[in-house]
């Protein structure tokens, strides 16, 4: 799924926790000897995207490129490439793991591993952290069950059969949820559903049934 934020979209810049700053910087487009610069296709998990080479040289950091500091040294991050400052000129390098960033590439691909989304371009992949308000630059998955298609939705359409108010709605669905999150173990708000990703897809249809079962205990159509 191209170009869609999963998580909270594009986050403000100065509520990153990590000290990152919105920089132009001249733009340059020739590498090491003057000339264009060498690109690459990254065509994993069908991103489909060209790159400069990394090791190459530019005389400027192309856009408007994002500032970061991480122990001591001080990268640009633009358009999904990561720089570093070498003298008057800017080298290509891989992106720092662990640092965060406000935004994601223009182009990613998000992929799926357990049923959390990874968001990935130019052999990097980025995940949201919602209590740094940013995307933090993270190791490859280790799980081999990368999928570009989103996992199954966890989200069920109830119809009050007995005329209930929308606060009686609420307090039903959650009361269920909880009691099914119980009998199964499988819990759709946390990452993964909360089990071990061989579980999950067995759990999930569990919950799904507990969930069916308990509102249709309490006067609901569910779909």
């Amino acid at each position: 799924m191209k170009g869609r934020i999963y998580a909270a979209g594009g986050a403000a810049i100065a509520a990153l926790a990590l000290a990152v700053a919105v920089t132009t910087v001249q733009a340059g487009e020739h590498g090491r000897h003057g000339g264009p610069r060498a690109e690459r296709l990254d065509a994993r998990h069908g991103h489909n995207h060209y790159y400069p080479d990394r090791g190459g040289v530019v005389h400027g950091v192309p856009g408007r490129a994002v500032s970061v500091e991480q122990g001591g040294g001080r990268y640009f991050y633009s358009g999904g490439v990561w720089y570093a400052p070498r003298g008057p000129s800017f080298l290509i390098v891989a992106a720092p793991i662990g640092v965060f960033v406000p935004v994601l590439p223009p182009f990613y691909t998000t992929v799926w591993v357990g049923g959390f989304p990874y968001y990935y371009a130019n052999d990097t992949y980025y995940v949201w952290r919602d209590a740094e308000n940013g995307y933090e630059v993270v190791d490859p998955p280790a799980d081999p069950s990368v999928s570009t298609q989103a996992p199954p939705s966890d989200e069920l359409f109830i119809y009050p059969q007995r005329g209930q108010s929308a606060d009686s709605q609420a307090s039903d669905k959650y009361e269920c949820h909880r009691w099914a999150s119980s009998q199964t173990g499988f819990d759709p708000t946390q990452s993964g559903g909360g089990v071990p990703p061989e579980q999950i897809q067995q759990k999930r249809g569990e919950y799904q049934r507990a969930m069916r079962a308990c509102l249709e205990g309490r006067g609901y159509s569910v779909r």
